[in-house]
């Protein structure tokens, strides 16, 4: 049996909670600690899991061989620096940083010292998006919308940065093409950073993209629809679930249905419902717990140097274009 891998977090807010409860239960690692800039909130993780609240950054690179950072996104450079030079591997939570320079420096630093860096893109690891990457598809046009009530967090950033890098990342994994243009519109009602953001990309193998993001919504929606030369498939983020109507399955039928309205056959065709019509199919998902998946993702990598499945390339990519998004939106983020 592989020795343990001392593991730590830092950052003991909202994620960093999760990172610590996932870590104190799974297999193949000893989780040896949190830090926080902060002593009372470390102090309080380390009590609820009963591990390590180390006094410094410093004091829990010396005991570990790899850390979750899920500090605020400014903290992340600083952050991961220190990790690196120690020679510990990095996940860091999403976004990489708050700029791609930043994310660019990052990555340098992981292959200078030669540890791995995953990003905690975890989305990637939905039961329904991993099922989606299982198909091989070649999207055509992919929609998503991910909007929610103000959480009054990570307000450091807007909500490209904040939410909609998400999608970003999933639609790159999705269309597996260079990006050929960007349009955007955004609004800031809260702050100095836009609140409400609808995007438009364009990819070099024509497939197209429209992403909507908002954090000012009176309930939580994440959904994402793609259409494919034959299928059409829909899946509910929440619900890690969705459906496929294939155009094999549906296209006879519905062309017949057309012709006889054409011909008067079908007087009238108000009193059809299309939904009813479309045979649907079960998009087949395994049900695990995603965070779980991503950390064994990342371990699997640091046990094995094997690359993650969101790789820090990955994640500087996303935030590359979350920054064309916002130039996009320029003056007219008002």
């Amino acid at each position: 049996m592989s020795e343990a891998i001392p593991v730590g977090v830092i950052g003991c807010g909202r994620m960093g909670k999760y990172h610590a409860r996932v870590y104190g239960q799974m297999a193949g690692v000893k989780f040896a600690g949190v830090y926080d800039a902060i002593p009372a909130a470390a102090a309080a993780v380390a009590q609820q899991y009963r591990c390590k609240a180390f006094a410094s950054l410093d004091e829990m690179v010396r005991e570990v061989k790899a850390v979750t950072i899920a500090t605020t996104t400014e903290a992340h450079a600083a952050m991961a620096e220190t990790c690196f030079k120690a020679g510990v591997a990095c996940m860091i939570e999403k976004p990489l940083a708050r700029n791609s320079q930043e994310c660019r420096q990052i990555v340098e630093w992981a292959r200078k010292a030669g540890v791995t860096l995953a990003v905690g893109h975890v989305e990637r690891f939905n039961p329904a998006v991993r099922a989606l990457a299982k198909m091989n598809l070649k999207p055509r046009f992919i929609e998503t919308i991910r909007v929610s009530p103000l959480t009054f967090r990570s307000l450091d950033v807007g909500v490209v940065l904040d939410m909609m890098v998400h999608d970003i990342d999933v639609v790159l994994s999705l269309a597996k093409s260079k990006l050929k243009s960007v349009e955007a519109v955004g609004v800031k009602v809260i702050g100095q950073s836009e609140d409400v953001c609808n995007a438009r990309l364009i990819f070099e193998n024509g497939c197209v993209a429209t992403m909507t993001g908002s954090r000012l919504a009176l309930k939580t929606d994440r959904r994402m629809r793609l259409a494919t030369g034959d299928a059409w498939i829909a899946i509910d983020y929440a619900k890690k679930q969705g459906v496929i109507a294939r155009r094999g399955q549906n296209l006879e039928h519905l062309r017949e249905t057309f012709a006889k309205v054409k011909s008067g056959e079908i007087a009238d065709p108000t009193k059809l419902s299309f939904s009813d019509m479309v045979k649907l199919e079960a998009v087949p998902v395994e049900n695990t717990d995603q965070l779980l998946a991503e950390q064994e993702d990342f371990i699997g990598a640091v046990r094995n140097g094997t690359r993650p499945t969101v790789s820090g390339e990955d994640g500087m990519a996303a935030v590359e274009v979350a920054e064309r998004i916002v130039v996009a939106m320029g003056s007219e983020a008002v």
